[in-house]
């Protein structure tokens, strides 16, 4: 929940980049690389200050996260966003993590991103088109759909990595079951107080779960809640 700069300060990717390695939350050369790669600016309406660290709204009473969320998600998800993997991006929004998912998993990986409001898939797809991640758009190793969330995606399971945008009053079975044994989920938990949660399968299938930091999120709910506010 805090917000290591602010203001106008930073006013380009790569210094927000720069930011975040300075300020520890980036600890990888190759997160950092992903997030140089992905530039924010492209994923924010139009007016937004792209590179301050903080969530901005996007409409549909959803937010884009702050980058060092973003950044702290990366590094957690980093060992099962490896090339040729399978990675989940529920909540998907304005597509920014999904495409630094799509690069780090690469064409021979599958990447999805699953958002219940359609004007934001659309959003996001002209968002990813504009980016690094294009052409995994267009060889379909990248999927943007329209769906509740809650429910992943199980088509293209299991995963190795799932990550939630929204936070949920408890960890939805669906998303556990679409982890595959040696996967990892990063999902916000709570309700008024909210901890983001790592949830690592064992390769038996057995399920342990972490405290990573306090977080606040929106909530992980049907589109017809969230739309009400």
């Amino acid at each position: 929940m805090e917000q290591y700069w602010s203001g106008s300060a930073v006013n380009r990717n790569k210094g927000m980049v720069e930011n975040l390695q300075q300020y520890g939350v980036i600890k990888s050369r190759k997160v950092a690389e992903i997030m140089e790669t992905i530039d924010r600016g492209l994923f924010v309406p139009n007016g937004a200050q792209p590179y301050v660290d903080s969530p901005m709204l996007i409409g549909y009473n959803a937010t884009i996260s702050a980058p060092h969320m973003h950044a702290t998600c990366l590094q957690l998800l980093e060992e099962n966003l490896q090339p040729g993997m399978r990675a989940l991006d529920v909540g998907s929004g304005t597509g920014y993590l999904t495409a630094c998912f799509a690069l780090m998993v690469g064409p021979q990986g599958r990447t999805v991103g699953v958002e219940h409001i359609p004007e934001l898939v659309s959003f996001s797809i002209q968002n990813i088109e504009k980016s690094a991640a294009a052409p995994q758009l267009k060889d379909g190793s990248l999927s943007v759909y329209v769906t509740d969330g809650r429910q992943g995606w199980p088509e293209s399971a299991p995963y190795d990595a799932i990550h939630v945008g929204a936070a949920a009053p408890e960890i939805p079975q669906a998303l556990i079951d679409q982890l595959k044994p040696g996967g990892r989920m990063v999902i916000p938990v709570g309700n008024i107080f909210q901890d983001l949660k790592v949830v690592d399968k064992n390769s038996d299938g057995a399920i342990s779960i972490r405290t990573e930091t306090s977080v606040r999120y929106v909530p992980l709910t049907s589109k017809e809640a969230q739309l009400q506010g």
